[in-house]
């Protein structure tokens, strides 16, 4: 043991050695034997280990012949059990790179599978050892960084949930202080999120889209281009461009959560275009087959999407939603029940839609609204149609005044039980209850002030946000910006048109849609809706191990 120990001692002393005559020395690179001592003495035992972590890198610009046996020499090291040298050689890795940017990449590469291990003092030391990268060179970092993210064969589950964890945690925060100069570097990471987007899950996706939004290119003043730039990613996700199956819950949820993801970029002029083409053309004709919950979530996300249409598109939604509203309103005296969320829906979206292109409900309604065009179809005989809508509005009229009149009382009732209830329990309750007798009451006002100027052979659609939707918070009246384009073509990088490794995606854990006041509903027949807030699905792993599946990750 005593010769051991004067064995171990004797390389420490022969490593100092090494050290002082290179820092003495006026051109270091000559001293090629004392550089090549400290990388074959770093080997030995774990002190010298310990001694050549620090060593190995201070010297290193200076013998670019032995970058490669030194590199090696100092990768050795990580593979000690000893907890205290791993992190001493974590600390020393960004030094390789201050004077040799070059090696940013593998230096990355190496921290990267760093950041699976248990050991807290271990992982504090290679965040701290990556942020000291980023600030050397933020561009060279966040392109290594960002190859980790990718969905590709070679990418191990774990180690890229541990790089999204720490792009979140500690690169987005400091987003004002790296990302200089600003907008080149906004835009290098945008272009880097894109790349990243072809195998996400839903909470994934959400996290770069919220990132997204906090760049200053697509702030409040930044152009509509950038608005549908940001569209166009989220098109990506949704699979526009696949084929639709009613079977496929999961892309209908993926398809309602972009939709809604999308609606602050639709009220900031970009174009929907291509979205409500897909539902006309793919959902809508399948609508009846959908499971109950998803009607509701879509009609939702079609009414908040409504005002923000072009011309050319309302005209060629309005017949689909013409006849679902139909289908919805009960015929007068038939005991037929109403669901009431659904009417009030299709009758906003009706109203908006109308208001782009009024006399496409000539036809469809029978109203005669006049605007010069053939396309009024005024020499036609379409009353019928407007008897039969006009027949059914009242029925809804007459129905929405009873729902509304049960409802009123069992906010009294709702009153009294909460001054006699006694337990927290007890109160909530009672809370939810009288909550949602609040949202059935605004989903009654609002139905009646939609119809109320439907009657009319002319009648005048609402252009404005007049009407607030039941399950949003009320806002101030104020014009939409409505889209004057039709839609743009996808950039040629295709962000996120990986169809075949999104097929399958875990659930959004954003909620689309308020649960209350789901399926307020009149009577018992046709039409019953009592609406469940889907569950949260499955993460994309569960813990150690495994693959992750190319091309079937979950999504929502």
């Amino acid at each position: 043991m005593s010769e051991q120990y004067a064995e171990d001692a004797k390389h420490i002393e022969k490593l100092y050695e090494f050290d002082e005559r290179l820092s003495e020395s006026t051109d270091k690179s000559q001293n090629v034997q004392d550089y090549e001592g400290i990388i074959e003495l770093s080997k030995t035992n774990i002190k010298t280990k310990q001694l050549g972590a620090q060593l190995i890198p201070r010297y290193f610009k200076f013998f670019t012949s032995l970058a490669t046996e030194a590199f090696d020499a100092y990768l050795d090291i990580f593979d000690e059990v000893e907890v205290g040298v791993r992190v001493q050689a974590i600390r020393g890795l960004p030094l390789f790179c201050k004077d040799t940017p070059d090696f940013i990449s593998k230096i990355i590469d190496v921290l990267v599978q760093c950041l699976n291990t248990e050991e807290f003092v271990e992982r504090d030391a290679v965040h701290k050892a990556l942020m000291s990268l980023f600030r050397q060179d933020t561009k060279a970092s966040l392109t290594a960084l960002f190859k980790h993210t990718e969905a590709t064969l070679s990418t191990d589950e774990q180690i890229r949930e541990k790089v999204l964890h720490f792009i979140r945690d500690k690169v987005f925060p400091l987003k004002g202080e790296l990302l200089k100069p600003q907008q080149e570097m906004e835009r290098h990471i945008t272009d880097l999120i894109k790349k990243s987007l072809g195998d996400v899950t839903g909470e994934e996706f959400n996290m770069f889209m919220d990132f997204l939004k906090s760049l200053s290119i697509f702030g409040g003043k930044a152009p509509q281009e950038r608005m549908q730039e940001l569209v166009e990613i989220i098109e990506g996700q949704a699979d526009l461009d696949s084929e639709f199956n009613v079977s496929d819950t999961d892309h209908i949820d993926r398809f309602i959560s972009c939709l809604q993801t999308a609606l602050p970029f639709f009220a900031r002029g970009a174009p929907g275009s291509k979205f409500l083409n897909y539902l006309n053309k793919n959902i809508m004709p399948a609508f009846d087959q959908l499971p109950e919950e998803r009607k509701l979530n879509l009609l939702r996300a079609l009414a908040e999407m409504s005002p923000y249409t072009t011309a050319q598109v309302a005209r060629q939604i309005l017949p689909s939603i013409v006849q679902l509203l139909k289908k919805y309103m009960p015929a007068r005296k038939t005991g037929e029940e109403m669901n009431f969320t659904y009417v009030e829906c299709l009758l906003y979206v009706l109203h908006h839609l109308a208001h782009k292109a009024p006399n496409a409900t000539n036809s469809l309604c029978g109203y005669k609204i006049v605007t010069g065009q053939p396309s009024d179809r005024l020499g036609e005989d379409f009353s019928e149609f407007n008897k039969e809508f006009t027949e059914r509005l009242t029925s809804v009229e007459d129905l929405t005044k009873a729902t509304m009149k049960k409802l009123t009382q069992g906010m009294s009732e709702h009153s009294k039980a909460m001054s006699t209830a006694k337990t927290d329990e007890e109160k909530s309750i009672v809370k939810t209850k009288k909550q949602s007798t609040t949202t059935g009451l605004r989903t009654c006002n609002n139905i009646l002030a939609m119809t109320k100027g439907l009657h009319a052979k002319a009648p005048s659609f609402i252009g404005n946000t007049s009407v607030t939707l039941s399950w949003k918070e009320p806002t101030k009246v104020t014009k939409p910006l409505a889209s004057t384009t039709t839609g743009g073509k996808r950039p040629a990088n295709g962000a996120g048109n990986n169809v075949g490794a999104k097929k399958a995606r875990v659930q959004n854990q954003q909620q689309v849609v308020n649960k209350r006041s789901e399926g307020i509903s009149h009577g018992g027949g046709r039409g019953s809706h009592r609406g469940r807030g889907r569950g949260q699905g499955q993460g994309r792993h569960s813990g150690g191990g495994g693959g992750r599946g190319r091309g079937r990750r979950g999504f929502w």
